[in-house]
């Protein structure tokens, strides 16, 4: 079977923005700078040196050794943090949740696709630099997103209670988690190595943004990954003077409503606030609302005048956080940033935010969706033959599925069409006959043909029905083989943790998946183990 088994824009997983987008259609050119495609990357870095602040380089540098300070980390990570320092150093940027060890698949591609882009880049350019960041949203407050991940069909939940940014929560009280995790692997080689990776990384680390460091370089430090904590006061100072502007200008939400008016025809990922930051302490992230000449905190006591919250924003900047609207301009900032990787739903969000960097002058990053994948095993590829399948088959529909196979395997043709197109010939004839007789009857004859139709219709979906029944077998072959690679109906790389794999066969997909996966093709790929 081929290795690309069907394109973003026909797997009937991608919305309509994304689509169009991939397909660079005309009406979105001016929400984006340049399309990822490996020419376009020249004119970016051009656009990037001119604009980037080289002050940050330093800023930037400084923050990552002290961060990877107690971290096992690997030459190759070393040396790209030492490159920051340098002006032809330039950055591909992927971002995530702290998803429990490491949550659904597609962490593992986005961090994939970042890595094999940088290569790809030096081989075009070897004049320059390239780092892949992971960029760690350790500020997020939604911890019901990430406190769990699916495990042969179970979901493994991190009961506590967290109320500031998720990066700060104390990782104490998962020792529990993990006894429960660790009866369900077993006691295999396979099982005792994923045992100890999780407990390095989430039993001997004091939060939730030192462990994900910790299993994100164990798993990619060898590749070179560097890996931020954008919770940091000496980065926020570099991003200050955007901070203040939102307070006391509100640029994202003028701008960003503006663009979302142009994406009326779509769905819109999200809006803007009026003041797009959140008040940060340990156990607070709350929305910033300005009323009645005054800054309030949300759900708090506490309040600033203008003045106060700007001699705020000077002496403490790391009180402040983005949301999902000043994120993206945080990270193109302080980082010398070309790319940012991402899901489709992130790719949505981005594109409403172009005219918004315009105006505070920060070059916008190309926009690139990570590479997606499907991991089957050879024995399930053998399956797919035997019954004829393409990849286009296993992505539609199971009703779609089961209707195109019962048609395949039918010793005749349940498509009733060619008698339909029959029946409107001679009912054709009989109108025509109908007008030269007395026009009063061709009433009569389109509702017997409306009839006659419907007939047929109903006796091809008879036919269909009783041959489903007759061919239930090999039917339930093929839906148990799809409903085995797209897990509750969904994208398996939505739905499995790398964790069920490598228990199964001991193999690290990680090396199979950076020499297969493609980050400038549009394509799923099947990674076969």
């Amino acid at each position: 079977m081929p290795t690309d088994c069907i394109s973003y824009q026909t797997s009937g997983y991608f919305s309509t923005l994304m689509q169009d987008y991939l397909n660079q259609k005309s009406n979105l050119t001016p929400l984006y700078n340049h399309f990822p495609v490996i020419e376009n990357f020249e004119k970016q870095i051009f656009e990037k040196k001119k604009n980037y602040n080289s002050n940050s380089r330093a800023t930037l540098v400084s923050a990552l050794k002290q961060q990877y300070k107690t971290s096992s980390t690997s030459p190759l990570t070393l040396q790209n943090i030492e490159a920051l320092s340098t002006e032809n150093t330039f950055t591909i940027t992927t971002g995530h949740q702290l998803n429990l060890f490491s949550g659904p698949l597609y962490f593992l591609y986005k961090i994939i696709s970042t890595i094999n882009l940088t290569n790809e880049l030096k081989t075009k350019h070897p004049e320059y630099n390239f780092v892949p960041i992971y960029w760690m949203a350790t500020e997020d407050h939604d911890f019901d997103e990430i406190n769990y991940f699916n495990f042969k069909g179970k979901k493994f939940r991190w009961n506590t209670d967290s109320t500031g940014p998720v990066g700060r929560l104390s990782t104490e009280g998962l020792e529990e988690f993990f006894e429960i995790f660790a009866l369900e692997l077993g006691h295999t080689t396979n099982a005792n190595k994923l045992k100890t990776l999780f407990q390095e990384a989430y039993l001997q680390h004091p939060n939730l943004a030192d462990a994900t460091r910790h299993l994100a370089n164990t798993l990619f430090g060898e590749y070179g990954l560097v890996i931020i904590d954008a919770d940091n006061k000496e980065l926020k100072k570099c991003f200050a003077p955007y901070i203040k502007e939102e307070l006391t200008q509100q640029t994202a939400h003028t701008a960003v409503t503006e663009t979302i008016q142009k994406l009326s025809n779509y769905n819109i990922q999200v809006n803007p606030r009026e003041i797009n930051l959140f008040f940060i302490e340990n156990t607070i992230r709350e929305r910033i609302i300005f009323e009645n000449n005054k800054y309030i905190v949300n759900n708090t006591t506490i309040t600033f005048t203008e003045k106060e919250i700007v001699d705020l924003v000077n002496s403490n900047p790391e009180k402040f956080s983005p949301n999902v609207i000043m994120r993206p301009l945080y990270q193109e900032v302080i980082l010398p940033n070309l790319c940012y990787i991402g899901g489709g739903g992130e790719i949505a969000y981005w594109l409403e935010l172009k005219s918004f960097f315009d105006e505070v002058k920060i070059t916008f990053p190309m926009l690139l969706v990570r590479n997606s994948a499907l991991v089957a095993t050879k024995k399930q590829v053998s399956k797919i033959d035997k019954l004829e399948l393409s990849w286009s088959d296993l992505f539609s529909k199971q009703t779609v599925l089961e209707n195109k196979l019962t048609q395949k395997l039918s010793s005749f043709s349940i498509d009733l069409t060619p008698q339909k197109e029959q029946l409107q010939k001679q009912f054709k004839d009989l109108f025509e006959i109908a007008q030269q007789t007395d026009p009063s009857f061709a009433g009569a004859v389109k509702a017997q043909e409306i009839k006659q139709i419907k007939g047929l219709e109903n006796l091809e979906k008879r036919l269909l029905k009783a041959q489903k029944r007759k061919l239930k077998d090999q039917l339930e072959r093929a839906t148990n083989l799809q409903n085995e690679l797209f897990p509750n109906k969904s994208l398996q790389e939505r739905q499995n943790n790398f964790s069920e794999f490598y228990l199964e066969t001991g193999i690290d997909l990680i090396p199979i998946m950076m020499k297969q996966l493609k980050p400038l093709e549009q394509n799923f790929e099947v990674i076969l183990f």
